[in-house]
């Protein structure tokens, strides 16, 4: 068992500094498609000095609209299930991956709050996504408790913390 996630400024830090180790041992570059998390997972990463070498692009999409010019989100995705959901998140990282030539990506949408809830997705509700280049996407279901800033924290750990294990895997 991995120990605890710290959501700290300092803690984040951490999980982008081991990332970014991963990275460049490995010769790969990371692109990051953002809805809920407003950029903060490429801040995290491009706080580290020297990130140009391995941190191709940060893509916020906060708009159904933006989602399918900017990621290739599908309109009909997003009218069927929403922007929240497991598909979007699919599509996202993957467009991502395909559109700004990384070798991992890595995508967040959800509903930070304090509003937005709908039924069956409560504030805190988030969907992560993760890619490599030539594997295949996988997203995961997030219920993070708090409020704005606190879901929006525990989102970028818990990017990072993925991104660190499909490094690691």
């Amino acid at each position: 068992m991995s120990a605890p996630l710290v959501h700290d400024d300092a803690g984040l830090g951490l999980l982008g500094r081991s990332v970014a180790e991963l990275l460049i041992a490995r010769g790969l570059s990371i692109v990051t498609a953002e809805s809920c998390s407003g950029g903060w997972i490429a801040k995290v990463l491009t706080d580290i000095p020297g990130s140009s070498s391995w941190f191709e692009c940060g893509v916020v999409a906060y708009s159904y609209e933006a989602k399918a010019a900017l990621l290739g989100v599908q309109p009909q995705t997003l009218q069927r299930t929403g922007a929240v959901s497991q598909e979007t998140a699919i599509e996202m990282v993957s467009g991502a991956l395909a559109r700004y030539g990384a070798s991992v990506a890595v995508a967040v949408t959800g509903i930070a709050g304090p509003g937005g809830a709908t039924p069956g997705k409560p504030v805190g509700t988030v969907w992560i996504g993760w890619k490599r280049r030539g594997g295949y996407a996988r997203a995961e279901q997030f219920h993070f408790p708090g409020d704005r800033e606190a879901v929006r924290r525990s989102t970028v750990a818990a990017a990072l913390d993925g991104v660190r294990r499909i490094l690691t895997s």
